[in-house]
């Protein structure tokens, strides 16, 4: 298996963040698979033009989200996924983040919308 990992240089958004998103979401939806090994922070750098700073960034993050785990110098894997009910919520989630940006809504108008869904939902 291959990590196919695609950063936009024009986007806004910075690389460290797109390279964690994207790990983020494959890992979510079980397209990378519990215990797979990611590249070296130095490798995976070079693959990617980016600096290693910026992949460790990533990856640090993504420890910190409970995304991935490193085991010393054993590398760095795919940490075991939350439950069913959290994937889908992520699923959503998602779903929510391309509607409300296709509908060109801001950022703050899109969290503010889904704050009030919860809040609803969580007070009926």
């Amino acid at each position: 298996m291959t990590l196919k990992i695609a950063l936009d240089p024009d986007s806004g958004t910075a690389p460290y963040e797109q390279l964690r998103t994207q790990i983020s979401e494959l890992a979510r939806s079980g397209a990378l698979p519990v215990g797979y090994r990611l590249p070296t922070v130095r490798g995976f750098a070079e693959e990617l033009g980016l600096a290693a700073n910026t992949v460790a960034k990533a990856y640090r993050t993504l420890e910190a989200d409970g995304v991935i785990e490193t085991r010393g110098r054993n590398g760095t894997f795919v940490a075991a996924a939350g439950d069913a009910a959290e994937r889908k919520a992520a699923e959503a989630a998602r779903e929510y983040a391309d509607q409300v940006k296709r509908l060109g809504l801001s950022r703050t108008t899109a969290a503010s919308l889904a704050q009030d869904a919860v809040r609803a939902a969580y007070e009926e």
